[in-house]
């Protein structure tokens, strides 16, 4: 795209998710020749080039609400649609969307700290919620929301006083090819890796253990930023 004042060589760029939030085929959006505006999104001083959104030309209101939002604004709303890819949340403030159930949107990492078999199993429609802003998605005009953000993290409770060396108790939840999952309290799991299944080397997990099975581990790490428990079946 050639930008008016830069007549050298095309500088402007319009990504195929940034040309509108109603149509995702951008062939729908413009065509060779046509004069269109954008919003500058980035700078790219290397290459003499800029990112451009027309999207943000179409609901300027939307679009400014969005920008004003900063990270760890707490936001409400109504649970608005469950998808398979995540929750759309219809906020209290700020316009609606012009193609989404709502502005704000939750995937589902997002919605608990704990396992869950269905979004359902967390929220349901209609419902009203408290959640975190993490960050403006540009391609879809919506509100990165995080529903478990407002709660604390089950996790960091438990190992607050958990050290290396100590002994706990858990449930085999799930084998995988290098070690099983172990529920040693209600939501927290740790990693019994396949070296420390058993004293003597085994080729799988199925070979010693099953799902169900009430193991005595013992800590080995406790990794609080990745949020991990290593644990060993062979040490205890």
């Amino acid at each position: 795209m050639v930008l008016d004042g830069f007549t050298a060589r095309p500088l402007g760029t319009v990504g195929p998710l940034d040309g509108s939030w109603w149509c995702r085929r951008f062939a729908d959006v413009a065509v060779v020749g046509q004069r269109v505006a954008g919003e500058v999104m980035a700078v790219d001083v290397d290459e003499g080039g800029v990112r451009l959104s027309m999207a943000a030309m179409e609901n300027p209101e939307l679009w400014a609400f969005l920008k004003g939002l900063r990270p760890g604004e707490r936001l409400t709303g109504t649970v608005a649609a469950i998808e398979s890819f995540g929750v759309f949340v219809a906020l209290d403030e700020g316009p609606e969307h012009p193609v989404y159930p709502g502005v704000g949107f939750i995937t589902y990492p997002e919605l608990s700290w704990r396992h869950f078999e269905a979004a359902s199993d967390v929220v349901e429609v209609g419902q009203r919620v408290s959640c975190e802003f993490l960050q403006f998605d540009t391609w879809n005009g919506e509100a990165r929301l995080s529903l478990r953000a407002m709660q604390p993290d089950p996790f960091l409770a438990f190992v607050d006083g958990i050290v290396a060396g100590q002994k706990l108790s858990g449930r085999v939840t799930k084998l995988v090819p290098f070690g099983v999952f172990v529920e040693v309290a209600d939501g927290i799991e740790g990693l019994v890796h396949l070296s420390e299944l058993s004293s003597v080397p085994v080729a799988a997990p199925e070979d010693v253990v099953r799902v169900g099975d009430e193991l005595t581990v013992v800590v080995v790490d406790v990794d609080r930023q990745r949020r991990r428990l290593s644990l060993s079946r062979r040490q205890a």
